[in-house]
């Protein structure tokens, strides 16, 4: 699909809604698969005799990644028309998948997630800190709502490089901007993407509903990220787009 309204915003305010595009199949599958990976979080910290591990908290708030790696199905989506319509709109005509994860906060008080970049936490997390800036598809398999926690974001903040980011302690989150930012609040439909620059500062809210609130999370870099000292490769770098051209196919 050509979405140059959406590759227009993305260049502007760094980020861009793409509305229904996973509807179907592959918000059928996504939904299909994450039940699985969140009791794998559970698992980890049942085997590590712990309710945190990094920035998962027990029945609170999940991330659970590299899941196309356990699952090869998840890979249809991941490599599909229509996310080489959504880089091309976004990071041009050379991509590769980076990154996948679901994002699952409880119910009745799923923890919030405090104001960051992803950059940032590609930084904070000993990666390069020359990385060229990729794209999140942040991709809500329930209604996102203001209620449940859907994200926020800071438009135009992309323009500002990678800001310093602190830990904080007990939730272990990266910060990068003051808890009571309002920022722009974007609520979103079961099979949209919310695509937003690496960039671009955004938070998400506490989950206040009886049900948890479930969103899958690829991300797309324009070249092959690298750890720094070691030159080995950071995450994955799978080509998805070379010169505009769809590469890999699902």
């Amino acid at each position: 699909m050509n979405y140059q309204d959406q590759a227009r915003q993305f260049a502007e305010q760094g980020y861009a809604v793409f509305k229904g595009a996973l509807a179907g199949e592959a918000l059928a599958l996504l939904r299909g698969e994450c039940d699985a990976f969140v009791a794998r979080e559970d698992a980890r910290m049942d085997a590590a005799g712990v309710d945190t591990i990094g920035i998962s908290h027990r029945g609170k708030r999940y991330f659970a990644n590299e899941c196309q790696r356990v699952s090869p199905a998840i890979r249809r989506m991941l490599f599909s028309d229509t996310m080489a319509d959504v880089c091309r709109a976004t990071i041009g005509d050379t991509a590769y998948f980076f990154f996948d994860q679901f994002v699952v906060k409880g119910p009745e008080g799923g923890l919030p997630f405090s104001w960051h970049q992803d950059s940032g936490y590609v930084v904070g997390n000993g990666g390069p800190a020359d990385h060229a800036p990729y794209v999140t598809c942040w991709c809500p398999l329930d209604d996102a709502t203001i209620e449940n926690g859907t994200v926020r974001l800071m438009p135009g903040s992309h323009r500002n490089g990678i800001v310093p980011h602190e830990r904080q302690a007990g939730s272990n989150d990266l910060v990068g901007a003051p808890a009571e930012t309002e920022g722009l609040i974007v609520e979103a439909k079961a099979g949209d993407i919310v695509a937003f620059s690496s960039l671009l500062l955004h938070a998400t809210g506490a989950n206040r509903t009886d049900r948890a609130r479930r969103v899958f999370l690829a991300q797309y870099t324009p070249e092959a990220m690298l750890n720094p000292g070691t030159k080995q490769l950071r995450r994955n770098a799978i080509a998805l787009l070379q010169n505009g051209e769809q590469v890999t196919f699902a």
